[in-house]
């Protein structure tokens, strides 16, 4: 796989650069520019030896979202960024063309052309004529089997960016840990983490399992989860991954009424239950404290730590579990990487990412990576390009 690094020549040079752009928007704006901050280094590397940088990437899930409130962001760190409302056609090949050596041209969202989800190779074909090198620095998309992702390598001279080195690097080391070693992996859908829970068992000294994705084990286990979310994983799956004795499950949860109206309503009728008492119409939305004060000694004895996904129901502010933790581990002086993005949300609004090792910006692509070794985005530079 080259590195940007190994690029001959820049000055004037039209660069196609895959960038994390993927962040939260409230009432019009970035609500978290945790993402377009990691993706500064590669831009600048490139505007600062005369480029010509035209910025892909992709916003949201329906395809109707729009870049510009990124854009607007963006222009905090790059005064010199253009945007355009169109990520492919005449007007966009007229922008690149009269775009300036060193400035930076942010291209509308991606996923509103269907080309780019079905890796539709004429839509790759489009993009590729808009430059004359590809660089990919969007690891947390490089899971992905998408035009922009796996298409376009295979149209133009490919690099790696910096981010991208960076990922790969941090996350190839966490496969080799310093022991003693825990993994931490919250979330949900088991038939997503299957796998790499395989291969953290095998890797790491104690694996930890908390979120939705607990409730999948305690089922298995036998115990009543009442309205809880479990994904209905097959139970000779989760029984063989239950007879490891490196796997650690919540010995406490949060849970509350199935029937309670509203945030503010669940929180007030929140109680905290054994592993084996919730009952039949109670809804899990957190691991308990006896769960965090096990974790938390865990942590302690730890000497690397990899964390991935919360513990709890974050989104719907039962964050207490993930907030002790990342205190946790900020104040553990284990090597810390973790990856997420709730997790990552919750290390931020504490204040806590100086204190973690290594902050992915992956989630999903996190998990896959640590699974498999590899993803398809990486092996289409290192297969892929001219």
């Amino acid at each position: 796989m080259r590195s940007i690094r190994d690029i001959p020549v820049l000055t004037g040079i039209p660069v196609l650069v895959r960038a994390a752009l993927n962040v939260p928007i409230e009432n019009g704006a970035v609500a978290n520019d945790y993402r377009l901050r990691k993706a500064l280094p590669t831009i600048q590397y490139l505007c600062e030896r005369g480029a010509r940088v035209v910025l892909i990437g992709h916003i949201g899930e329906a395809g109707t979202e729009t870049l510009e409130p990124v854009a607007k962001a963006m222009r905090t760190f790059l005064p010199r960024l253009a945007f355009c409302g169109e990520t492919v056609g005449e007007r966009t090949r007229a922008a690149v063309r009269t775009l300036p050596a060193g400035d930076v041209l942010m291209l509308e969202n991606l996923r509103r052309h269907k080309g780019e989800v079905a890796n539709d190779p004429a839509f790759a074909a489009e993009l590729a004529a808009l430059a004359d090198v590809f660089v990919e620095d969007c690891f947390d998309t490089c899971h992905r089997l998408h035009a922009s992702i796996v298409g376009v390598p295979k149209l133009l001279p490919s690099y790696a960016g910096l981010l991208l080195e960076e990922e790969i690097a941090a996350l190839a080391g966490a496969l080799s840990p310093e022991h003693p070693a825990l993994a931490i992996v919250g979330g949900a859908k088991f038939a997503t983490k299957e796998r790499v829970l395989e291969t953290l068992l095998a890797v790491y000294d104690h694996v930890f399992i908390g979120g939705a994705l607990a409730d999948d084990f305690l089922v298995a286990q036998g115990h009543e989860i009442g309205k809880s979310l479990a994904s209905g994983a097959e139970p000779q799956k989760i029984q063989g991954l239950l007879a490891n004795p490196k796997l650690v499950l919540p010995i406490d949860v949060r849970v509350i009424p199935a029937g309670a109206v509203g945030i503010m309503d669940a929180h007030e009728r929140l109680r905290v239950a054994s592993a084996d008492a919730v009952g039949e119409e109670e809804v899990i939305l957190d691991v308990g404290p006896a769960s965090s004060t096990l974790l938390a000694e865990f942590v302690k004895n730890s000497r690397s730590i990899l964390w991935n996904g919360p513990l709890g129901n974050y989104e719907n502010g039962f964050i207490e579990a993930t907030d002790s933790l990342a205190r946790a581990v900020a104040s553990s002086g284990a090597h810390s990487v973790v990856g997420g993005g709730d997790t990552v949300a919750s290390i931020e609004s504490l204040g806590l990412i100086p204190r973690f090792s290594f902050v992915s910006t992956g989630g999903g692509a996190m998990l896959e990576f640590l699974a498999n070794g590899s993803l398809p985005g990486i092996q289409a530079l290192e297969s892929g390009g001219l």
